[in-house]
Parts: C-alpha cells; sequence; structure tokens
C-alpha cells in the first residue's frame, strides 16, 4: 500500500534520515497495507507533521512525535517511509 501527500517543497527524504528535533511532513508510506493501515491509525498520515525525538543506544529504534503521540520505530520501517523536511 502507497498512501501519498502531493505538498510542495523539498525533495521527500526517508523518515530514517532526521536528526533529533528535526521536523517534516509525511509524504507517503510505502509500505505493506497491514503496516501502513496500522502506522495510520496510530497518526501517520501523509499531509501531517512527524518530529524525531530520540533513538536507543545504536539509534534503533528512534522515538517519532506525531499527532499528539510518541511512538517507536525501527530504522528499516522508517526507511519506507517518506517526508518533507521543514525549512
Amino acid at each position: 500500500m502507497q498512501a501519498a501527500f502531493n505538498g510542495n517543497g523539498a525533495l521527500p527524504l526517508a523518515l530514517s534520515e532526521l536528526r533529533e528535533g528535526e521536523k517534516g511532513v509525511l509524504e507517503s508510506l510505502d509500505l505493506p497495507e497491514e503496516f501502513a493501515s496500522r502506522l495510520m491509525e496510530l497518526g501517520f498520515i501523509p499531509g501531517h507533521p512527524v518530529a524525531a525525538g530520540k533513538s536507543a543506544p545504536g539509534g534503533d529504534p528512534r522515538i517519532f512525535r506525531v499527532d499528539g503521540s510518541e511512538i517507536a520505530l525501527r530504522r528499516e520501517t522508517c526507511s519506507h517511509i517518506l517526508i518533507r523536511a521543514h525549512a
């Protein structure tokens, strides 16, 4: 399943590329339908803002703030979620 938002701005980058404290707008979820649906239920909806938080030792998993919640995601999952970084 690929859910997408076609907004203006910079080229999309993987959610995993955000550093702690950086923000972006979700662009697309290029994940199997079951994973994409679950993430969308948790607030990962294209067009919504997301912010990178702290990570576990070694960098995986990582906390992301979206829709008022903090959610931990593995780097592999984040590499399939595209965002447009805020300037």
